[in-house]
């Protein structure tokens, strides 16, 4: 029998690699008539910003050949409202929560992270440095290594619980940015975020989307995410957790191998959702049919 629990650091400790993506699961709350919440190896609850955001204006999503665009731009009511409002709601799921946390300055970051450290639920943050949909902050920070130092250094002040950084794969060298954030305190890094991309209707001759670009996601960004998980962890000695176009088990096999800890299922809760429990239950099913009793053994 296999044990698929995974220990991340700092109090991180998963019953499963499998988790949500940040934007595509809510709060988790929108999926528990067809998910059991307590099975899942962790949550990350959609985008959450110091203050209301109303995000971008519509059209903001686009399906495209084997994905999907988005530019909802972080639309959100601001963590204020998260603690009053939504915590309360959710704290009493067992599995542990994770707050996805975005700004426009690395001290939006810091006093994000600073008024979630009373929440005791929340077992850590995901910096969010990777969003190419909003016009101040987001993916500017996570091009270069100096704006990634600085918002995580900023988060790190704040947060003495583990710290994910989210990384863009909208880069020349992502494991460049991986080391800085490594270097200033991340405990674990997750990559990779949407792939900046755009669509045109020919018929209107005009963009699809407002924002003209936005982040595409879905099967047709694995294997370049899968590529890049593989370069990271190969170059980080903190655990690195793998997203990208993960639709079922065997995807999620991938970046396990690849040298994954955990990983994010994000654009298939869309599709099937209950894709999350269908993962899990992948996951093991074939490391029992192959004798394999513990995740580290998958890597290859």
């Amino acid at each position: 029998m296999v044990d698929l629990s995974i220990d991340l650091g700092k109090g991180l400790r998963l019953a499963n690699p499998v988790m949500t993506a940040s934007g595509t699961f809510g709060y988790g709350l929108e999926f528990a008539d067809v998910v059991d919440l307590n099975r899942l190896g962790a949550i990350i609850v959609k985008g959450t910003t110091l203050n209301p955001r109303q995000g971008n204006p519509y059209p903001r999503m686009a399906e495209t050949p084997s994905g999907m665009l988005n530019a909802v731009g972080l639309q959100n009511k601001g963590v204020d409202y998260f603690i009053s409002e939504i915590y309360p709601k959710i704290k009493d799921i067992e599995s542990p929560l994770i707050v996805n946390v975005s700004g426009s300055q690395p001290e939006d970051y810091a006093e994000v992270c600073r008024r979630l450290s009373s929440l005791e639920r929340v077992k850590a943050v995901e910096i969010n440095i990777s969003c190419p949909n909003v016009k101040q902050g987001g993916m500017a920070f996570g091009t270069t290594c100096s704006g990634a130092e600085k918002v995580t250094s900023a988060a790190r002040e704040s947060w003495d619980r583990h710290l994910i950084v989210k990384l863009s794969p909208n880069v020349t060298d992502i494991t460049e940015i991986a080391r800085a954030v490594e270097a200033t305190g991340a405990d674990s890094v997750s990559l990779v975020n949407t792939f900046l991309g755009m669509a045109i209707d020919v018929e209107r001759r005009r963009p699809v989307l407002s924002t003209v670009t936005g982040g595409l996601s879905g099967p047709c960004i694995r294997p370049i995410a899968v590529r890049m998980v593989w370069q990271t962890a190969k170059s980080v000695k903190i655990p690195v957790i793998g997203l990208g176009g993960i639709m079922d088990g065997r995807d999620a096999l991938e970046f396990l191998m690849a040298g994954a800890s955990a990983v994010e299922i994000g654009t298939a809760n869309f599709v099937n959702p209950s894709a999350t429990e269908d993962v899990i239950d992948e996951i093991s099913e074939y490391c029992n049919r192959h004798g394999i009793e513990s995740l580290s053994e998958l890597r290859i």
